[in-house]
Order: structure tokens, then C-alpha cells, then sequence
């Protein structure tokens, strides 16, 4: 038996639980006539989870007012596969930014108003597993509602995956996306091209762009690589100074410094694009 600590409505309810201090437990009829201090049997919830934080437990109290407790339900059989397809257990604050988000877009869907994501394919390259994973589940979310979310929320869907994965903000993981794109666009600028988004090497550039990101922000800096690096200046002035261009812009955004060995695998990659 578990002590009830606060009733959100007649299906849910937050109660103190010996292994993870407090939780919300979700079950039809689960919260109704209950009170503050009485028991409810845990074994009654359909579902559970942990909303340590008491700005979530008000975030999610919140959400309840607006969201209707089919779509509640239904969001928490999403998440379950989520974690399933992961075999992982997400950071709890999707329950709220995931449930808040796909409720909105829906919403905008069955008003007939377009969704457009311009960095869909930048997402789909960092973070392959789950955009599969997104798909996956906007097509069941298709099935269920009897709608048709457009394929641009499949790319939102990921990097909200992405973020209770790794458990970084939304904001930090949506910052690093858009910095990709605008390289990008830096790049097909200064090289006078238009990159085919298919080629397989803007894959790889946009692969490594992301890992360099990644290796940035958790100081894990790679080897000096001084030789090379004079014999790409000489070789390739246009791309290896674009490169430091490039480095730039990454140090201003992610307010760190960027290591000079980066300028030699930046340059092989634009070489490579420059082809074209």
C-alpha cells in the first residue's frame, strides 16, 4: 500500500513510494474520493512514474487541466515503447514536454494548419535511432487518432526522444541542431553549391559535425595534427579557411573553445563537398 500525497483527478494521483520517494500512478476511478494521508493499493495503477521535482507534479497538474485522460493514456502507452524500443528508462519530465507538445500539434492538424520542421534532415543524421523511433510512433498515433500528422513532427518527436535519453534540455538539444543547419548553409554559401542532402558525403559531414559538437561540449579534445594541417593550408586555402570560419562559429555558439585539429577533418570533409 502506498500513501497518497496529492490527488491531481479521479484517474491520477501522486503517493509516496518506498524505492522512488514519490510518484504518480495513473488508473481509472484511482484518484476518486481519495485524500492527502490515505492508502491506494499500487498494484490498482495501470500505469506509474517518477515526477521527483514539484514544478513537474504542477507542470503535469497543469497538463491535466487541457488534455483530455484518453490522450493521457495514450501518451503514456507511447513513452512505454519508447523506453521498450531503448531499453532505457527516460527522463520523466517527457511525460509533460512530449504529452504538451503532440497535444498542440494535433491539434493543428485536425485545424488544417501546416507543420513545417526545416531541420528535419539534420535531425534524421544525428540522431538516427530515434527519428526510427519517432516514426514509429507517428504512425501509431495515425492509427489511433485517425489523423495524419505530417512527417515534419517525426523530426520533433526524435529530438524530444533524444532529449530524455540523454537528459539534456530540450532547449540544449534543439540549439545543437540548428547550429548544424546554419554550417550548412554557411558552407553551400561560401562554396557556391547545393549540397545534395542525399550524397554520402554531406552525411558524413553532418555526422561529424554532430560528434564534433558532442566531443566540444564534454571537453574531450582530439589529437594535435599540426603536419597535416600545414599541408591542407597550402593544398586547399579555400577549405581549410572556411574550416576556421566554421570554428568559429561553433566556439561563439556553444560558447567553448574549439581544438586547431578540428580545422584538418573540417577541411578533408569540404574538399570533399567542394567537388560537386
Amino acid at each position: 500500500m502506498l500513501i497518497v500525497k496529492k490527488v491531481l483527478n479521479n484517474n491520477v494521483l501522486v503517493a509516496e513510494h518506498p524505492e522512488y520517494e514519490e510518484v504518480v500512478l495513473i488508473g481509472k476511478g484511482l484518484g476518486f474520493g481519495k485524500k492527502t494521508g490515505d492508502s491506494v493499493a499500487g498494484e490498482q495503477a495501470e500505469k506509474f512514474f517518477v515526477l521527483r521535482e514539484a514544478k513537474d507534479q504542477e507542470q503535469y497538474k497543469q497538463l491535466l487541466d487541457y488534455v483530455d485522460e484518453n490522450f493521457i493514456g495514450l501518451m503514456n502507452d507511447i513513452i512505454e515503447i519508447v523506453e521498450d524500443r531503448f531499453s532505457n528508462r527516460l527522463d520523466e519530465h517527457i511525460h509533460i514536454t512530449l504529452t504538451d507538445h503532440l497535444f498542440y500539434a494535433i491539434k493543428r492538424v485536425k485545424q488544417g494548419l501546416d507543420i513545417k520542421n526545416p531541420f528535419l534532415s539534420e535531425t534524421e543524421l544525428a540522431y538516427p535511432k530515434e527519428f526510427t523511433v519517432a516514426n514509429e510512433l507517428i504512425e501509431y498515433l495515425n492509427k489511433q487518432l485517425n489523423i495524419d500528422i505530417p512527417p515534419g513532427e517525426i523530426g520533433f518527436v526524435a529530438l524530444h526522444i533524444h532529449s530524455a535519453l540523454s537528459r539534456r534540455s530540450l532547449m540544449e538539444v534543439n540549439r545543437h541542431t540548428q547550429l548544424i543547419a546554419e554550417l550548412i548553409h554557411v558552407i553551400e554559401e561560401s562554396l557556391q553549391v547545393d549540397i545534395d542532402r542525399k550524397d554520402l558525403n554531406y552525411l558524413r559531414l553532418v555526422r561529424h559535425l554532430h560528434h564534433a559538437i558532442e566531443r566540444i561540449n564534454k571537453d574531450q579534445y582530439i589529437e594535435n595534427q599540426e603536419p597535416l594541417k600545414k599541408v591542407l593550408q597550402v593544398e586547399y586555402p579555400l577549405c581549410y579557411n572556411l574550416s576556421w570560419k566554421l570554428m568559429k562559429i561553433m566556439q561563439q555558439t556553444l560558447k567553448k573553445s574549439v581544438p586547431d585539429a578540428e580545422a584538418v577533418y573540417l577541411t578533408l570533409h569540404l574538399q570533399r563537398l567542394s567537388k560537386q
